[in-house]
């Protein structure tokens, strides 16, 4: 039995998700960051990992190969609602509703989008925010990059308000360093968050403690 770590209305656990998913009921919507298998894993590619502040990171292949098609499949199913950054990476079927972070990146090896497959009933949507190297669309409250594939706070935010039955409880398998748990708390849901490397597991807690008691703060 995994015994998750409670704070407010986050229930977080530490450990693969394969072995803790099948303990979960289905939820609300489920928006996640997979890894896509492009390497970004141990500062392999240089650019992002001087971005990160924290290094070395605990493993080196997270990011060597993409998830399977089962597990994929798995997660689509765990959700009623489901959003899947890097969906063009993966067997899934077609939708009408692909969300596009467009990342104004300008001339640099970054990609200038990035996209997530939905199982939303929709159109395909757009957000431009920038976040190329060092420039952040919000300079005044410029966030800390802990992790090599982090999001932007408010595109997470964003990509949760793209859900049409206004979830109240989002799980996300691949919680990282828990941008979409910062998300939700931020926008007042439950959120359930895995994450199977501990020091990315420790800071998730930190941040998502940290929005919540913000969030207490301003109410």
């Amino acid at each position: 039995m995994f015994e998750p770590v409670i704070i407010g209305n986050a229930t977080l656990y530490l450990g693969d998700c394969l072995e803790i998913l099948p303990t979960l009921k289905q939820v609300d919507a489920v928006i996640t960051d997979p890894p896509y298998g492009i390497g970004e894993a141990a500062g392999k590619n240089a650019s992002r990992g001087k971005l990160a502040k924290v290094t070395p990171f605990d493993s080196d292949d997270w990011d060597d190969k993409p998830l399977d098609r089962d597990t994929i499949n798995y997660i689509k199913n765990l959700g009623i609602e489901v959003i899947i950054f890097g969906g063009n990476y993966y067997y899934l079927p077609p939708t009408s509703c692909w969300l596009v972070w467009d990342k104004v990146n300008g001339k640099s090896d970054f990609a200038d989008c990035e996209m997530a497959w939905t199982n939303i009933n929709g159109a395909v949507r757009l957000k431009r925010y920038q976040w190329a190297g060092m420039l952040q669309e919000n300079m005044k409250n410029k966030e800390v990059r802990v992790h090599p594939t982090q999001k932007p706070i408010p595109v997470m935010e964003w990509a949760l308000t793209q859900c049409k039955k206004a979830p109240q409880t989002i799980a996300d398998p691949f919680m990282g360093s828990g941008t979409t748990g910062v998300a939700c708390m931020n926008l007042g849901r439950k959120f359930i968050g895995i994450e199977i490397e501990p020091k990315y597991f420790e800071i998730a807690c930190e941040r998502i403690e940290q929005a919540q008691k913000q969030g207490r703060l301003f109410a």
